[in-house]
């Protein structure tokens, strides 16, 4: 992908897509510049399969996730599974988002596989950040989104 986009226009992209995503879906306001997400954390993933060959990771204090949850479902009573259930279907958005903001200047389409959830933090084994984006939310939470290409590259 750092063929077609300058690096610099790669992370406004994905800062512009992040932000306005977690806004309108989740309904929580990210600052740039947090820190890296620490003590209780969860990963969700996704891995695109074609077009461009990358992946990206979501990091972020699992509070985030709970408070996304809460958004979608308008409930304030959440299960570990609906959260699970919940922000893989929101991170499923931003990758649609992404994708599509991709694909204009491109015409590049890309294909995504269905996301995966970790507790902790993840990334897949083969691949390395080229870069990361660190976020604040509203109440002072961690969140961090990485673009990961594979080691060899």
């Amino acid at each position: 992908m750092d063929t077609v986009f300058a690096q610099a226009d790669l992370e406004r992209a994905f800062d512009q897509v992040v932000r306005q995503v977690t806004e309108q879906i989740g309904g929580i306001s990210l600052t740039p510049g947090g820190r890296p997400p620490r003590g209780k954390v969860c990963t969700v993933t996704a891995i695109f399969e074609s077009g461009f060959h990358s992946s990206l990771a979501l990091c972020a204090e699992t509070s985030v996730f709970v408070r996304i949850t809460q958004h979608m479902m308008e409930s304030q009573q959440v299960s570990p599974l609906d959260v699970e259930d919940f922000t893989k279907e929101y991170f499923n958005v931003l990758c649609g988002h992404l994708a599509a903001l991709l694909f204009r200047p491109t015409r590049i389409a890309s294909r995504f596989g269905v996301p995966s959830f970790y507790q902790g933090a993840f990334h897949p084994e083969g691949y390395r950040a080229q870069f990361a984006l660190a976020y604040s939310s509203d109440l002072r939470e961690n969140v961090q989104i990485a673009h990961l290409v594979a080691s060899g590259e």
